[in-house]
């Protein structure tokens, strides 16, 4: 098969994944736009926010932030690879054409982490990882599973386990980094 026949191929695919994307985003307006879920999805990205705003140590905001980019494009970038895969997808999306859970990725994976970081500076990491790793997995998972919200498809909560305490491990190494230079 040369090139031209492979391009022809991948153009034939991305029109069928168009047309699906436009049947979703049609359910969307339908049925979830304005729905209660989508409601709860909202407030559940922008409330949060607003409380870390006002509780959050005020000397340490770029620093924390820091962490919570890293927590927000690691979470982002895995729950598109699950989805893509099949291992799970989520019905009630804030923005339609975005595979993943906004609340989530945005908003409570990185302010739990960023919490924890800051509650208890001096505790053991390793045992904030597992607290973390076992509510996010066993609590929050199946939270959203019960809400119709997310469905698990080739997905059990535990493979959630070792992901969530690594990304929990290393968002604690990224709050101790200080050696930043100075912009001239």
């Amino acid at each position: 098969m040369d090139k031209i026949d492979i391009a022809k191929l991948i153009d034939e695919n991305t029109e069928q994944i168009q047309s699906l994307i436009q049947v979703k985003v049609h359910y969307w307006q339908t049925y979830v736009l304005f729905s209660g879920l989508w409601w709860f999805g909202v407030i559940s990205t922008i409330v949060p926010w607003i409380i870390w705003f006002f509780v959050r140590k005020k000397n340490s905001t770029d620093r924390i932030l820091y962490v919570g980019f890293f927590v927000m494009i690691i979470s982002l970038m895995l729950d598109i690879l699950g989805d893509q895969l099949g291992f799970w997808h989520y019905r009630f999306n804030v923005i339609p054409v975005l595979p993943t859970y906004f609340p989530w990725d945005i908003t409570l994976m990185p302010l739990t982490i960023m919490f924890l970081i800051q509650v208890k500076p001096k505790a053991n990491p390793f045992f904030k990882a597992i607290l973390f790793a076992l509510l996010a997995s066993y609590v929050g998972e199946p939270l959203i599973k019960w809400m119709m919200i997310y469905n698990p498809i080739r997905w059990k909560y535990t493979f959630s386990v070792p992901i969530q305490f690594t990304i929990y491990l290393i968002s604690h190494y990224l709050s101790k980094r200080n050696m930043f230079q100075k912009l001239t």
